[in-house]
């Protein structure tokens, strides 16, 4: 057994989780940060205009980022899961697989993206003000597709075998670049929305190169084999089906921020749509660490489900639980206390900043349980089973919010879009319950089973 695997059989949970959380929190913040930083240097460069345009390439990012993230996470977890079995040979498998599947995907995505680019901004929403903005924007971006879904997929296989100080490494190299090159572009040689997105792919670029050297100079527990990138069947599929809870969750996010696009331009024209890019941006920021929570957790639970301690399993979960609902209650009370301050940071625009404030506080009113929602799928993911974790990625934004968004403003004008987002998670929150206890009371039959198990060897033994 290599350390790494020593390591995540052996040690405490707790300290497992606070060294492999901890590394992810710190660089999906710094990742979260550049989004808030960009965001701010464009509403300060280009106007509000330009937080417009990207509010609106925001659903296509989200797609391009939901096939990478279907990849990465499906992959991850059969490493994870093959690992704690000792299978090193199939974990090398799926991470030659992986390389295949996001190269493949980037050049697809990049030809259809440029080839459909005005009617996919029409469709997710632009109106004609706002549509020279977001061409500028996402014209520029989709060169940089195959270096996006490489490096957001294959970081989750440095997470997955229990590198997470690398994977940190990933994400503060993206995000350090492009804050740098953000003000160069856009203030310094006056490129306003495509110095914004140049800035973007050049952070992309430098990913992709410091993971491919991760890969290929041997520091990585599995060994790379140009053998492995041939597709396997069995594997490919797997990752799908484990990953498509995944892609729904984020797709989902798509469908539903080009419906809200809509939506704001009907009820509040430009501004609601500005106002929705402002808040969207602020709550990705806090949402960052809980997430971080989840990416430390979901090899704990995989490698101890795999190898079948499911007390290990139990114990992570509740930690995993309680640390991530700290954070976004702490985030919560953040939002709600500094509201006005921390839209300020975006705009100087007093009536923008005004029109804002009140949105943001409504759609924060459940925040505080998004960590437990979080840890909850995560677990699912991690443990493959690919049908509860496809359910509870379906449930808020399709089943629940989508509906709202499209049925409350009828009644309560723009308000309803905004009161949509509390209600789509007070519902999902329930039916997360109803799940986690129902996966809980799983968990505790097979530890019962194991329990007796060794009981009866020992009777035999004896």
């Amino acid at each position: 057994m290599n350390d790494r695997s020593k390591m995540l059989a052996e040690e405490k949970v707790g300290s497992l989780l606070f060294k492999l959380s901890l590394p992810a929190a710190v660089g999906m913040i710094a990742q979260s940060l550049y989004n808030v930083i960009d965001a701010i240097f464009i509403g300060r460069g280009v106007g509000p205009m330009g937080i417009a345009g990207v509010a609106i390439d925001f659903p296509i990012q989200l797609l391009i980022m939901a096939m990478a993230q279907m990849i990465g996470i499906g992959a991850a977890s059969i490493i994870s899961r093959s690992l704690g079995n000792q299978d090193r040979e199939r974990a090398e498998k799926t991470m030659g697989n992986l390389f295949s599947l996001a190269i493949l995907t980037g050049v697809l995505i990049t030809i259809f993206g440029l080839w459909f680019l005005g009617p996919l901004l029409v469709l997710f929403g632009s109106t004609k003000g706002i549509l020279p903005y977001a061409r500028d924007y996402m014209s520029v971006i989709f060169f940089g597709t195959l270096f996006m879904i490489f490096g957001m997929s294959t970081n989750n296989v440095v997470r997955a075998e229990g590198n997470a100080k690398v994977a940190m490494g990933t994400m503060l190299l993206g995000a350090g670049t492009n804050t740098v090159l953000d003000p160069v572009f856009i203030f310094g040689l006056h490129m306003g929305m495509q110095g914004a997105a140049l800035a973007t792919i050049i952070s992309q670029m430098a990913t992709f190169t410091w993971l491919v050297q991760y890969f290929l100079s041997g520091k990585s527990v599995m060994k790379f084999h140009f053998k492995n990138l041939k597709f396997d069947r069995s594997i490919v599929k797997e990752t799908f089906s484990v990953g498509l809870s995944a892609f729904v969750r984020q797709s989902s996010g798509s469908i539903l921020a080009g419906i809200l696009n809509h939506t704001l331009a009907f009820y509040g024209g430009n501004l609601a749509i500005t106002i929705y890019g402002l808040i969207n941006r602020l709550l990705s920021f806090f949402l960052m660490p809980a997430f971080g929570i989840g990416q430390g957790f979901q090899p704990i639970a995989g490698f101890s489900y795999g190898s079948k301690r499911y007390d290990r399993t139990k114990k992570s979960i509740y930690l995993a639980i309680i640390v991530a609902s700290v954070i976004t209650t702490t985030g919560f009370l953040i939002m709600e206390l500094f509201a006005t301050q921390l839209i300020g940071m975006f705009t100087t625009d007093r009536s923008l900043i005004s029109a804002s404030v009140g949105p943001l506080r409504i759609m924060i009113l459940m925040f505080s349980f998004v960590g437990f929602m979080t840890i909850v799928s995560t677990l699912f993911q991690a443990i493959g089973k690919a049908i509860p974790a496809f359910i509870l990625s379906m449930t808020r934004q399709i089943i629940f919010l989508i509906p709202l968004v499209l049925i409350l403003p009828r009644f309560m004008n723009l308000s309803g879009v905004w009161i949509s987002f509390p209600l789509a998670s007070f519902f999902t929150m329930i039916l997360t319950i109803v799940m986690f206890v129902i996966e809980m009371k799983n968990l505790k039959r097979k530890m019962m089973e194991i329990k007796k198990s060794l009981e009866s060897e020992k009777v035999y033994q004896e």
